[in-house]
């Protein structure tokens, strides 16, 4: 029953690692010779950052994690359907049997038992650089714990009794397992970091985890368990460290380009490079940035910056953010855009219409009918607009685009062009600005309204758009929704959106075009309290071990 788990325990006998971090950084050493020689541990102990990003770059922990994270939220737009089971992940049509589902369970345990490994074998204060290996197992043992427990488990304040994943501290083969409670994985996950806290001192990069990292991941938790007073303390300890600088705002707009040691923002990234993870010929195919972006003729390009997400950031047309996501116009024979206007109708599909100037009038052709472009001023913006059968019917007016089955092309970037390899990227785990932005919604959850601007709004100048004052809040809009905004428009693309929606008792709102719409029993919202929020545990490992009760 017990050899289950988690897509076996090979991960003891096969897959190690030696730190030629100039190379890989990760590389492989064998499990036999790493007992035959006492120091050998220390190296092998880098093997489990390799089981983070995978064999080739793209089967590995991080990206499946990326897909279940990333497509159930309300940033992307899915322009058709794919076998690939990350259709079920998009439109939350949930199946027992999704292999990525089943992968990241799989690799998440094959990385526990490999941490278990190091933390049974190397004793504890042998020396600064074995306790830092020491730590950082630690803390890769919380990190996997913690993103386990929010794909399998219901948000903290939805009750600490409610099941979660096992949690498996050794590395007996014949251990039997049940599952834990999501109480009892976030006090073993906040273990963990403490302890990795106090073991590391050394910083050896963004590549690897630090003291920093350890602090930055307890900020975040102690943000999901509602510890406001915690989750700021530690955002204080890696804004105050010294160690890390929020980008400037040229280097920000190509943050995607840059190598996580490259990043002074970085603090801790699961770090992929071209020689070691997209060597082959077709490899950035399977990338994450190639589903959302086709670049130079690489990529399917086939999921999109989604309209609810566009409207967010459109609302700041200077937004450094912007640079991040990249829409494909159309162009006429002398390569110029064509004008045009479109929107969304109101069953959510998108209508184009090109547009003609005549003297200084502008008209376009839609629905069997001439109409003219009609504009007004509402706070200093221009809104567009035309009269139809129907009534007033709100435009943007802009230019054309490709499209895919209707949906036009705004490619994300983030994901691809690091070092301008196509698609190569390394995911971000955490980062500095992340550090302001835990600070501030604790803050606003703690009534600090103008504290907890003052951090967003450091992030606000960096993106060179207007910094907010109590005073000066979108109509209808609170503290702590700019805050919640503001960690939208920062964190996109990177793995927090579908968290922090269901965390803070708030309903997902789909109501924009995409293939999430298209089926039958299609979701437009999804409140907090529904049960596909949660992922289903992986039906191979219930058949072989009866004891793991499925989510409901």
């Amino acid at each position: 029953m017990r050899k289950i788990i988690y897509g076996a325990l090979f991960a003891l006998t096969s897959i190690f690692y030696s730190c030629d971090i100039d190379r890989t950084p990760y590389d492989s050493i064998s499990a036999e010779d790493l007992f035959k020689d006492p120091d050998a541990i220390q190296v092998a102990a880098v093997g489990n950052y390799a089981l983070l990003k995978g064999d080739t770059g793209y089967d590995g922990w991080v990206d499946d994690l990326h897909r279940i994270s990333e497509y159930s939220g309300d940033n992307v737009t899915l322009s058709g359907s794919t076998t690939d089971h990350l259709f079920f992940l998009y439109n939350y049509q949930s199946i027992t049997t999704n292999g990525r589902v089943a992968r990241f369970w799989s690799n998440s345990f094959k990385i526990i038992v490999g941490t278990n490994t190091i933390i049974e074998q190397l004793p504890e204060g042998r020396s600064p650089e074995d306790d830092q290996l020491l730590g950082e197992n630690y803390y890769l043992r919380a990190l996997v714990y913690f993103q386990m427990g929010n794909v399998f488990g219901r948000p903290f304040n939805q009750g600490t009794s409610n099941l979660s994943v096992p949690i498996k501290l050794t590395t007996d083969p014949d251990e039997a397992l049940v599952r834990n409670t999501v109480g009892e994985v976030y006090d073993q996950v906040i273990a963990d970091l403490l302890k990795a806290e106090s073991l590391m001192s050394i910083n050896k990069g963004a590549s690897f985890a630090s003291k920093g990292s350890a602090q930055a991941l307890l900020s975040r938790v102690y943000l999901y368990m509602e510890d406001n007073a915690k989750a700021q303390e530690y955002a204080d300890k890696v804004i105050n460290s010294g160690e890390y600088s929020l980008l400037s705002t040229e280097r920000f707009s190509v943050m995607n380009t840059l190598k996580p040691t490259d990043n002074e923002e970085a603090i801790f990234a699961v770090t992929l490079n071209t020689s070691s993870d997209l060597a082959g010929q077709w490899d950035d195919w399977f990338t994450i940035g190639s589903f959302y972006a086709s670049i130079e003729g690489t990529g399917w390009g086939e999921m999109y910056a989604s309209r609810s997400y566009l409207d967010l950031i459109d609302q700041n047309p200077g937004d450094a953010r912007k640079s991040f996501i990249d829409p494909q116009y159309l162009t006429d024979e002398g390569g110029e855009r064509i004008p045009a206007v479109y929107w969304v109708d109101e069953s959510y599909v998108y209508q184009f219409a090109r547009t003609t100037d005549t003297g200084g009038t502008i008209t376009f052709d839609y629905d069997g009918s001439n109409h003219t472009l009609q504009s007004e001023d509402v706070g200093g913006e221009t809104i567009y607009y035309f009269d139809g059968p129907g009534g007033r019917q709100d435009v943007i007016f802009d230019f054309d685009l490709e499209k895919r089955n209707g949906h036009p092309k705004f490619f994300i970037l983030k994901a691809s062009l690091q070092e301008n390899d196509v698609h190569l990227w390394s995911p971000m785990v955490s980062r500095l600005a992340e550090m302001y932005l835990n600070k501030a919604e604790a803050l606003a959850k703690s009534g600090s309204d103008q504290s907890a601007l003052d951090n967003i709004n450091m992030l606000r100048q960096r993106a060179g758009v207007p910094e907010y004052t109590l005073g000066s809040l979108p109509a209808g809009k609170t503290v702590l929704d700019v805050v919640l905004d503001e960690r939208r428009l920062e964190l996109a693309y990177e793995g927090h959106r579908r968290y922090d929606i269901y965390r803070n008792g708030l309903t997902l709102d789909r109501r924009y075009p995409g293939t999430h719409l298209g089926a039958g029993s299609a979701f437009f919202q999804i409140p907090p309290s529904h049960p596909r929020i949660i992922e289903f545990i992986p039906e191979q490992q219930i058949i072989l071990n009866p004891a793991l009760e499925q989510n409901p």
